[in-house]
């Protein structure tokens, strides 16, 4: 297969990478793309930083023996702790959300007072915080874990009563130190904007990276001249999961409206096997 052909491998401890998925797939209509869901194992946030690590590049691994032409770890925990060794032991090019986030929120603040959300290990690393710093040294970043977050996006809470008392008071802090942009440094949290949104009011501009992130992809891929074109074959998805694959597809029909045939979502079981699953390659 010729290697522009290959699908996009896309990972995340769970169905929060899915928003980075939806954004590629609206920017890149005619890629491929192998979604990894590890939901045995999520959530990541508050793993230990070198067990997410080996997470990571266990998947990282697989998927570049499936034969995906580009990773994206569409994890903020885990492109927190194991970007640099993704990319250093992978051959293909390895693509984060991190820094794509960062670009956005600077340029969206007018007041340099950017509030970054995440899981404990992503607020711990101060990823955000020497990203947007390397690109502009006095903004002032103020991180806050929000650890309930994920599980309740898991669970399959975005909205209500309870979620907006959690939601309130994780971000206080936040409105006290009166940012003007909000970055959300987790991929699952974009299911929860509408709840955020209305606590933060108006006025604080809300970042997601999974845009910034597609965006950064079709980059990398029209610089390595690795784009799809379209003009082959129709672009297949595959949805891989450590956990039940019922749930998976109750979130796809749920939040993306996705209804993949029977044979596009499978189950891996762990530890991740050592050989490729060659019927799962679009």
């Amino acid at each position: 297969m010729d290697f522009a052909h290959r699908p996009i491998g896309v990972f995340d401890s769970g169905i929060g990478g899915l928003t980075v998925f939806h954004a590629m797939k609206r920017r890149l209509p005619h890629e491929s793309v192998i979604y990894f869901g590890d939901r045995a194992r999520c959530p990541y946030g508050d793993r230990d930083p070198e067990e997410v690590e080996r997470f990571a590049l266990e998947i990282g691994h697989y998927l570049e023996r499936l034969g995906i032409k580009l990773l994206v770890v569409a994890c903020n925990t885990a492109t927190a702790v194991a970007l640099p060794r993704l990319q250093e032991e992978l051959g293909i090019e390895v693509v984060g959300v991190i820094e794509p986030g960062a670009w956005q929120a600077l340029e969206a603040s007018k007041s340099g007072r950017i509030g970054v959300i995440g899981t404990s290990v992503t607020v711990s690393s101060h990823a955000y915080a020497h990203a947007l710093r390397a690109l502009r040294p006095d903004v002032s970043a103020i991180e806050v874990a929000c650890p309930l977050f994920v599980p309740l996006v898991e669970q399959g809470h975005v909205e209500g009563e309870t979620v907006e008392s959690v939601v309130r008071e994780s971000l206080q802090p936040l409105l006290q130190a009166h940012i003007d942009t909000l970055v959300l440094g987790c991929t699952h949290y974009p299911l929860l904007m509408p709840v955020i949104r209305r606590v933060l009011g108006p006025s604080i501009r809300v970042i997601s990276s999974a845009d910034a992130t597609a965006e950064r992809v079709a980059r990398v891929l029209a610089e390595q001249q690795l784009e799809e074109t379209g003009s082959h074959r129709e672009p297949e998805v595959c949805f891989l999961t450590t956990g039940d694959t019922a749930s998976l597809r109750l979130a796809l029909a749920t939040w993306f409206g996705e209804t993949p045939e029977e044979r596009a979502v499978r189950h891996v079981s762990l530890p991740i096997p050592v050989e490729p699953m060659k019927q799962t390659v679009p």
